[in-house]
């Protein structure tokens, strides 16, 4: 038995045993292996920041700033898309309606991609991905600029000749109206005043005694002059460009022929009761790219606000129409 040794401890004032030096030196050795081991554990459990090399820390670095640029990037071109979205807005309603032209379409203006990888040059190095994607986004921006651009191209062009597009836009009635009595239906669900049904009245009927002056509403010229099998009797026809015609209908006599040129003002035959018409009137249509749309909008020329208003309320009033 190995003798135990004792020493004299004077704070406590008694006697302790010794440890053996060999229990000191295994306590020692089993913490400092178990440092050993967390410090191993640490290390494999983070390998890139602890084993890299100096040119592998640059890289993870430059990746780092890499992906930080990206969303900054990402985020101005978020800013740019809101502005391009607005731009857009205005462009199709207002600037476009404005010289009635029809909108983008907005298949046209995202500008799509089909077909073959653009980007397949880039596959396989680092952060691909995210510059692929960058790439996209960039060109389809780049691409809604040069629609944009062309579409303001257009819409100058447009304003410079504004003054000429106007003089062939509809802007009179056809036959004098001051007094606003010579209305006689306008357009919408009317009885037809022969066949007795409730049929779309494509115009508006003025009243006015035969041979009364009819005037073009606008510049243009006459496609059509005379008779014609269709109800309206002797009747003209204007194209005026930009997408809009007129049709004047059951004329006593025409004084224009097709393909002659006139101004807004000229008359170009007078009032009659030839076609399908139950009475001497003009009826008139305004076609809107091949379309026959209200000619109520289209009489700003010749009335004041307050009469336009009681012409319009006068033409919602489903009576009779005269053809």
């Amino acid at each position: 038995m190995a003798k135990r040794k004792f020493i004299y401890d004077p704070e406590s004032l008694s006697y302790r045993q010794l440890e053996s030096s060999s229990k000191k030196w295994i306590m020692v050795f089993l913490a400092g292996l178990i440092v050993g081991v967390l410090s191993i554990i640490i290390l494999l459990s983070s390998p890139n920041n602890y084993f890299q090399t100096p040119r592998e820390k640059n890289l993870t670095r430059e990746n780092e700033n890499l992906k930080l640029n990206y969303a900054l990037l990402e985020k101005k071109m978020k800013k740019i898309e809101l502005v391009l979205n607005d731009i857009k807005q205005r462009d199709n309603n207002i600037y476009r309606t404005i010289f009635a032209v029809d909108p983008i379409p907005d298949d046209v203006r995202q500008a799509g991609y089909g077909g073959t990888d653009l980007y397949e040059n880039l596959n396989g190095k680092s952060n691909s991905e995210l510059i692929k994607k960058a790439m996209q986004e960039a060109d389809m921006i780049e691409k809604q600029i040069v629609v944009q651009s062309k579409s303001f191209d257009e819409v100058v062009k447009l304003a410079k000749n504004k003054e000429k597009m106007l003089a062939h836009l509809p802007a009179i009635q056809p036959v004098e109206n001051k007094d606003l009595t010579r209305m006689a239906s306008g357009y919408g669900w009317r009885i037809h005043p022969i066949l007795k049904t409730r049929r779309f009245h494509y115009g508006m009927d003025f009243t006015a005694k035969t041979g009364t002056p009819i005037y073009a509403t606008a510049d243009g010229i006459v496609t059509h002059a005379g008779w014609k099998a269709n109800g309206f009797g002797k009747h003209v026809v204007i194209d005026h460009g930009y997408g809009y015609e007129t049709l004047y209908g059951h004329m006593s006599k025409v004084v224009v022929k097709k393909g002659q040129k006139v101004k807004r003002g000229q008359i170009i035959g007078y009032v009659g009761n030839t076609g399908l018409s139950a009475g001497p009137h003009c009826h008139y249509e305004v076609h809107l790219n091949g379309k026959r749309v209200n000619p109520i909008n289209f009489y700003y020329n010749d009335l004041t606000p307050e009469m336009y208003a009681r012409l319009r309320k006068m033409a919602k009033e489903e009576n009779q129409s005269l053809d």
